[in-house]
């Protein structure tokens, strides 16, 4: 919750002496009305994203099967006593295959540059224990109505040096490719069938890479991976391989596999990469979204006055302190955020929000950016995650 402000007229004088009087008036009329949350009544939600007509797909709902199936997880709700994502409403990319063994006849072979041998699921059970609390988005996170392709969850699993230790690597080994089963008698309208991806040993290590068998408490299901899937956080979700079939040594001159190849563009590569060695890590940067905004109705002096609150999530890249900014007309400049606490994790996300009083009604587009040029944040520099929003009341 943000907490009431109250300031003073030296404060104010001093406001417009050091930072400009439009700026100035802003963060007075802002610290006057008092933050919603402690002086106002919410009166609504407004609907955020596409506004220009064509319906929005239903949230938390899964639609399609297989490789074409997608759930799109309702970001609307989240708020500080609500931050996990429910495991039936973690979002979907790809359904499980129909020919999914049962999870008491699972196991994960492993070979490549090794002599052939099996891992069995209870040992993985056997040393499971808490991996912490991970986003994950899917790289092609694109719908404006809802960008619900991401969800965070409380994971319990192995992590892959363990496995990679338990099996052994041989002398010639440089990378590891990492198989899910899939579906290849599908026939996919938006997918292709095959997954697997190849990875360093270092960069396992560098991001805390886990076999997940358990989300919020409980077991995985099917169409999350059940029963072990690759957790890689802060990588984008089609390396986070599900049905994690086999785990393979192989040398540095790798083929890229299918699915590297298939998120290429999704994933930011430069090209379409022939080699593994050549992909570049498929990092999610420094990244921010509206996620609702809010009309509240503030009483001063018997009159009511409109503001607006808009409440949106930070996620990725590699710094807590992150310098959000904020506009809402493309003619505007970008102002600071008002209320942009540090991330306690930079695989998790975090709430952020802004008191906002528009000067007229009509559509406007929030879009976020990062005033901080050192911060890697692609897709924030692209406007990727603007939100529209139709205001009919100041």
């Amino acid at each position: 919750m943000i907490a009431a402000v109250k300031v003073d007229r030296r404060q104010f004088t001093k406001l417009m002496a050091t930072a400009g009087a439009a700026f100035a008036m802003e963060r007075w009329l802002d610290a006057e009305l008092l933050q919603p949350v402690a002086g106002g009544r919410l009166v609504r939600t407004m609907p955020l994203g596409r506004l220009d007509g064509r319906p929005a797909p239903p949230l938390n709902t899964l639609l399609g099967t297989s490789l074409d199936a997608r759930q799109f997880t309702d970001l609307s709700t989240i708020d500080p006593e609500r931050l996990l994502t429910a495991a039936d409403d973690f979002y979907i990319r790809t359904a499980h295959p129909a020919s999914l063994p049962p999870a008491e006849n699972w196991r994960i072979n492993c070979g490549g540059l090794l002599q052939e041998r099996a891992l069995e699921l209870r040992a993985l059970e056997a040393n499971s224990g808490p991996m912490g609390t991970h986003v994950m988005e899917c790289s092609g996170n694109v719908d404006p109505a809802n960008f619900g392709l991401l969800s965070a969850a409380a994971w319990d699993g192995v992590p892959v040096r363990e496995v990679l230790d338990r099996i052994g690597r041989p002398s010639a080994a440089q990378r590891v490719r990492i198989t899910g089963l899939d579906d290849d008698q599908f026939r996919s309208a938006s997918s292709n069938a095959g997954a697997s991806w190849v990875f360093t040993v270092e960069e396992l290590e560098r991001t805390r890479a886990f076999l997940a068998l358990r989300m919020n408490g409980t077991s995985l299901s099917p169409d999350h991976g059940a029963p072990v899937r690759l957790v890689v956080p802060n990588y984008y979700g089609c390396s986070c391989i599900k049905w994690v079939s086999r785990i393979d040594w192989v040398p540095d001159d790798e083929p890229a596999t299918s699915q590297m190849q298939e998120f290429s563009a999704r994933t930011h590569q430069s090209g379409v990469p022939a080699l593994a060695r050549e992909y570049e890590p498929p990092l999610i940067d420094l990244a921010a979204a509206p996620i609702r905004v809010e009309q509240w109705v503030v009483t001063r002096e018997n009159r009511d006055r409109v503001v607006y609150r808009v409440v949106g999530l930070r996620w990725g890249g590699t710094v807590a302190k992150a310098p959000l900014t904020i506009r809402f007309k493309h003619t505007e400049r970008f102002v600071p955020v008002e209320n942009n606490p540090p991330a306690t994790s930079t695989t998790s996300w975090t709430l952020w929000s802004h008191t906002w009083m528009p000067d007229t009604p009509g559509r406007y587009q929030i879009a976020l950016s990062v005033s901080d040029l050192s911060i890697r944040a692609r897709r924030l520099d692209i406007f990727y995650y603007t939100r529209d929003v139709e205001i009919d009341r100041i």
